[in-house]
Parts: structure tokens; sequence; C-alpha cells
């Protein structure tokens, strides 16, 4: 086996190439740090809907840059980036640096290239026909470009801004971007070089030329969302004088920092599979306070973050499941800055709902229910206890009770709500019929089943909340209320089942097909086979639901054995989220992720340990299409890295981890709180996946299950491993 280990003190790995014969070996060492397993490419072709992009930028940082082409097999670069404000979104400013005379026709030039290579600190990228050498590096909110002229031309570039103002003096450039929602992105550039020429073209585009035979133009700027005055403060503060190196440095050492809060010893594969997913981590959400200061577009005013820094660009429905869970353990100071900054969010808006999916320019209330009530209750149970719990409470309450319970939607609730409220589901609409209740989203449909399962579980939440307030009366409505997705079952056919509003099941149903594009008019974006597990709240009730342990081990065993029905091109039309497909379960959305995991709860633990690995090396993979679907910012990757660490927090607001299959020989997580966590899998192995006996800090583990507590005090989970399965351990969880 092929061992590495990252040390947390050094964070050096040497790596001995020895060279055979008589002589004396030459020597050569090469160190290895865990941003060097960082491969911002893995999943850059996407298996149908949205790749992931290479993220240029620091941890949780505001700059953030993706070079700009169509999609990773373009040939074709479209100018260099700037700053993207949004996860997934494009470059608010462009520049397109040219030899000689290059005519701008659009927003930016367009380019072939060659010798790209990204990091998460910075990237080189050869544009061949022009003969320019660029390099980048970042830093939190600035940034620094070297662009080498290799033809004898005069050397110029083009800086461009899609909807906004430019304006140059000298060897300065500045000006804005308007985004959505009254929301501006501000831009102050210095160039080491001063021009000989400078042209505005129009207020969107400028022109900067410089002597003939200058072969190298550095040019350093910052951002803002508050005044070009404060993206020129926060380039001073950042990048002083223009060494890329340094910047450069300086990036390497902020990664190496946040990716060494865990170490991993193990097969170098594995290795980059976890730290590229533990990266994607970090890439949202981002601070955007700027000396003390943020621009909210919540209320359109600036604040004052009060040492509190201030969070946003985070879509919670994808986020609450693992990577917030995964802060609580890392990161409890950022957790905490980002649980406080929704609350202002919340105080910012007119109707103080808790926020759904924050982002720079605001609250966009995408997808389905309202999860951020789970982080809520997710971290005060996990001891993070720095914000205020009912102020917090009455915010979520309110999102979950006045908001309408319409997908992606953010006006007052009214029949919909209505109708879930009193009869503890939410109607679906038969074939044909007509939608008649104004809140609901033309596209997005009523998603039934996915809603009331979604504010079961958000009940379920608040219920928990409550209690910790002592609010006895709400605890008892919402824990009563949570139980909602009974109304729904089918016990007939053992699944979730769309009703009318009479209360009549909709048949015929197909749970593989029905529900028209992504199933929306009865699920969301999954089919009826991976929302049957969606009660991560009340599992123990889900398995009785089902009969029991036996029927519940058979269900799973058929999600993952039932074929699609049809053609893979005919199901992907209609079902373009639901890929990353073992049978009927998706790997490539988040409502699947706990699912591997429930078999724990069926008394074989031996089928989680084996799902596991087959899932991760099948879907997760060092390569240009190792994403199995719509990546969202940390969403699916915070999968990985709990998975490959061997625990999983199945149910986000109970304190506890429900045990899977470690991928490494050892790894060490460095709390929050100072102290280590050790996971060690003893003769583990690719083959050795199957847990023979366990320890936690030396005393026998019978249950595949710890508790969040344990992990705190620290200490170590020992795992023996084997290649067969051990049918006896860890049965009777629940």
């Amino acid at each position: 086996m092929h061992l590495i280990k990252t040390l947390a003190t050094s964070l050096l790995i040497p790596l001995v190439l020895c060279s055979c014969g008589q002589n004396k070996s030459a020597v050569q060492t090469k160190t290895m740090e865990p941003v060097d397993y960082v491969n911002p490419y893995m999943g850059n072709i996407s298996h149908l809907l949205v790749p992931t992009f290479p993220t240029v930028h620091l941890p949780n940082s505001m700059l953030r840059v993706i070079p700009e082409r169509q999609d990773y097999t373009s040939t074709i670069l479209e100018g260099l980036p700037m700053a993207v404000t949004s996860h997934r979104g494009r470059s608010a400013f462009k520049l397109s640096p040219f030899n000689g005379k290059d005519t701008l026709t659009g927003n930016a030039l367009k380019y072939s290239y060659d010798l790209e290579h990204i990091k998460p600190y910075g990237f080189d990228v050869y544009l061949d026909e022009k003969q320019i050498a660029v390099q980048f590096a970042p830093s939190h909110q600035s940034a620094i470009y070297q662009l080498n002229f290799e033809q004898q031309n005069a050397s110029a570039f083009y800086l461009t801004t899609l909807d906004g103002e430019l304006q140059f003096e000298g060897n300065v450039i500045s000006g804005y971007q308007n985004l959505e929602n009254n929301t501006r992105i501000y831009l102050y550039m210095e160039v080491q070089q001063h021009p000989v020429r400078e042209k505005l073209i129009d207020t969107q585009k400028v022109m900067i030329a410089f002597d003939e035979g200058t072969e190298e133009v550095m040019l350093k700027y910052g951002i803002s969302f508050i005044s070009i005055e404060q993206a020129k403060k926060n380039l001073e503060r950042e990048i002083p004088d223009y060494d890329l190196e340094t910047v450069k440095a300086a990036g390497r050492v902020a990664w190496n920092k946040a990716l060494g809060t865990i170490e991993a010893v193990g097969e170098q594969t594995d290795l980059t599979v976890f730290y590229t997913s533990f990266y994607r981590c970090f890439e949202r959400p981002v601070c955007v306070s700027e000396d003390g200061h943020y621009f909210s577009a919540f209320d359109h005013k600036i604040h004052e973050d009060k040492g509190t820094p201030f969070y946003t660009d985070d879509w919670l429905w994808d986020t609450y499941r693992a990577a917030h869970p995964l802060r609580c353990l890392i990161d409890t100071v950022t957790e905490s800055a980002v649980i406080n900054s929704y609350i202002r969010m919340a105080d910012q808006m007119e109707n103080h709902w808790f926020p759904t999916f924050p982002e720079v320019t605001g609250d966009s209330r995408r997808m389905n229910s309202n999860h951020g009530v789970a982080i809520l209750i997710d971290a005060y149970r996990k001891g993070i206890k720095g914000f205020d719990l009912a102020k917090s409470y009455r915010y979520a309450a309110d999102g979950i009770t006045q908001k309408t319970l319409a997908p992606w939607s953010k006006v007052e609730g009214k029949e919909y709500n209505q109708f879930y409220f009193t009869h503890g589901y939410v109607p679906a609409l038969r074939v044909g019929q007509k939608e008649k209740w104004a809140e609901v989203h033309s596209f997005e449909n009523r998603q039934p089943i996915a809603v009331t399962l979604g504010t079961s579980y958000d009940e379920w939440c608040l219920s928990q909340l409550a209690g910790e307030l002592g609010y006895t009366q709400d605890s008892i409505r919402f824990a009563k209320d949570s139980y909602n997705y009974r109304h729904v079952y089918n016990a007939k056919t053992q699944f979730f089942h769309p009703k009318d509003d009479a209360g009549h099941f909709i048949e015929p149903f197909d749970y593989s097909w029905s529900g028209g594009m992504g199933a929306r008019a009865y699920y969301g974006e999954n089919n009826g086979w991976v929302y049957r597990w969606d009660v991560p709240h009340h599992i123990a009730d889900l398995v009785e639901l089902m009969g029991g342990k036996e029927q519940f081990d058979t269900n799973l065993d058929q999600t993952y054995q039932t074929p699609l029905g049809r053609s893979k091109y005919a199901f992907f039309a209609k079902m373009p989220d639901h890929t990353g497909n073992v049978g009927q379960f998706s790997m490539s959305n988040e409502p699947a992720l706990h699912i591997p995991y429930l078999y724990n709860y069926a008394d074989k633990p031996w089928k989680t340990q084996k799902t596991i690995h087959k899932l991760i090396h099948e879907w997760f993979r060092n390569d240009l299409m190792g994403v199995p679907g719509d990546e969202d910012g940390g969403g699916m990757s915070s999968f990985v890295v709990f998975s490959m660490l061997g625990f999983y927090p199945i149910t986000p607001g109970l304190p506890v981890y429900t045990i899977g299959s470690p991928f490494f020989d050892e790894t060490q997580i460095h709390l929050a709180n100072g102290k280590t966590f050790t996971v060690q899998a003893i003769d583990y192995s690719s083959d050795n996946k199957y847990i023979q006996s366990a320890t936690i800090n030396g005393k026998p583990l019978e249950k595949p299950l710890i508790t969040h507590h344990q992990i705190l005090e620290g200490g170590t989970l020992q795992l023996v491993m084997g290649p067969k399965a051990n049918k006896t351990w860890g049965i009777g969880l629940i």
C-alpha cells in the first residue's frame, strides 16, 4: 500500500524516488501537503446537468474566479475572470489582454489556450495564438495577475463590465457592475506599468495600451460590495505590492491550514478524492465583511458586523445535511458566525423569515421546504451557543408557518399553507387538473410529497428548538405535526403516495416515472423511490410503517435492484437530476445521501459498509467525470468527506453519527475545541471494508453509533476490518 500521512504541524510528506545501480542512489524528495492532493478538475465534465468548476479562491473568501468557457471541453476561453459573485455564476468583470490590434466586439476576447494548470490558490494558462502567458493568485478580497507578452507588438488589455460603469485615471481603473436586487460589486485596479494610451470605449469598456516592447504587465485589484473606496482599502490591506509568488504562497498556507484540520493516511487516489471533496466544502458560504462592515442585500444597507463576520451564498437545502454538520466539528467559530449572519438577514428582511437560499443578492427562496431550521437545532445540540436561540426560533417558525410552503416562492402562504396545516399534507393534482393556487410556481408545481415530508422534518426541528426553550405548547404541537408524513404513506405499496384534496391516492401511479418533468407534480427532482426514505427524524417509525426491520431491509434492497424500467435516454429526459443510478437509487441528488446508512437500522450494518464503498468508488473518482451530479458547493462533497472518515450525521438536529466504513488506515480530526478525534481502521484495505469489531477509547462499541459528545472528548474510534461481513456486529441500533 502507498502510505501517505499529512502532518498537522509541518504538513510535510517525503516521497523518496531511488534509482537502482551500484553507484550511490540519487534521492529526490518532494513534499506533499494537503492542498497538493486537491484536483479542481474532478467532475468538470457533467453526467447530465451542472458540472463542478475548478474554482480558485481561499477558504470561504469573497473573491472567487472560474475559467470562463462554455464547459470544460471548450477550446476557447472567454477573457480572463475577475470575480464570481455567486456559486456557479459568471465573472462580474472580464480582462482581455492582447498584442497589437484586437477589436472587442462582445464582452471579452476569445482565446485559444493551452498549458492550463489550476490549484485552489492560483492558476496558469497560456493563450497560445496570442502568445501570452498568464498567472493569477487570489487573496480574500483582492487578486493579482501577471501577463507575459511574447510578441514584440504593443501590449494592451481590455477591461469590461456587463452592466455598470468603468473609469480610469493614469494606471488606475475603477468601476462597478450591477447585480440582481439592487446589489453592486465594485472594483479598484492598479497597473504596475504606466500606460501610454488609455481609451474609454464606452462606459462599460476600457482599453489600456503600453510601450511597444513591454513584455510583462502586472495588475492587482480589490473588490467590494460597499464602494470603490472600500475595494481600494481591501487591495491595500491584502496585496501591498506586485509580488504574485507571495500571494500564491499565502494562499497555500491558508488552504493547508483549512484542509489540515483532517489528517489522513491511505492510498493516494483515495486521498485525492477526499481532499478534493474537502476543498469544495470551503467554496461557500462566503465572508463579505470588509473592515468590520458589510453590505446586506436583505435591506440594501451597510452595517457594522460588530466583530462577527457576515456570511452569505449558501443553498441550505443542499448544505444542511452534511456541510454545516462538518463545520460543527472542525470550525465552530465560523459556523456560529454563519448562523448569526442568517439571523441578521431575517432581522433585515421585511417579514423576518429565516432565509433558505441566502445569496450575495438576497434570499432567492429556491427549492422546497425551509431546512435552515435544521442548522439551528443541530448547532445548538452540538454545543454552539453563541447565537440568540429564541430569536432564531421565532424567525424559523414564522418562515415555516407564514411564508408559503409552495416551492420556489417567497410570498405569504395562503391556500397552500391553509390546506397543509389543516389536513397535514399537501394535496396533489390529478392529471389534467388545472392549478388554482396562485402561489404555486408554474414550472416547479406543488411537489406535494417532497413538501409534506420536508415540512414534517422542519416541524420536528421546531419541536426540538421549542423544547430547548421551554415552549411546551409549541413543542407538543410541532412534535405531533412532525408525523405528518404518515398522511401520505400508502401501506399497500409502502411508498409515500400523492393524495388529492379529498384524501384519495392518485391512481394509476408509477413511483419511478409519474409526476412530469423532475417528478415535480408529486415529488421534486427525484422520483418516489428516493422520497420513500425521506424521514430522517423518525427512522424507527418508518421501519414500523413498513412492517419491521426485515421488510425495511427488503425495500432498501429493492431500491438498488429495481431497474429504471425504460431506456436511459427516456428516463433522463424526464429525470435529469436523477443521475448516478444504482437501480432506482440516485447518487447525484441530496435527498438520497442518507439512504445507504439506513441499513444500520435494519440490523444489516454490513450492507451499509458494502454499499458506501461501492458508491464512493463508482461515483466519486479522480477524473473529469468523477462527480455524479450537481455538487452544489459542498452539499454533496461533505457526504464524501464524512463517508470516507467512516461515519455520517444521518439526522441533523440529533448530536449522533451512524457508522459506515472508513477509507483510510487512520484519520485524525482536529476539533474546534483543540482536541483530536482519531479513527483507526486496523488491517484496512479496499477489500477489507467490513467491520469485525469496534472500540471507542478502548471500550467495546457494539452498535454503529457514536455521539457528538464522544467525539468532542477526543480519543480513538478503533475499527478492526476484514474482507467478509461480520453479520453479528452492530445490530440492535433501534
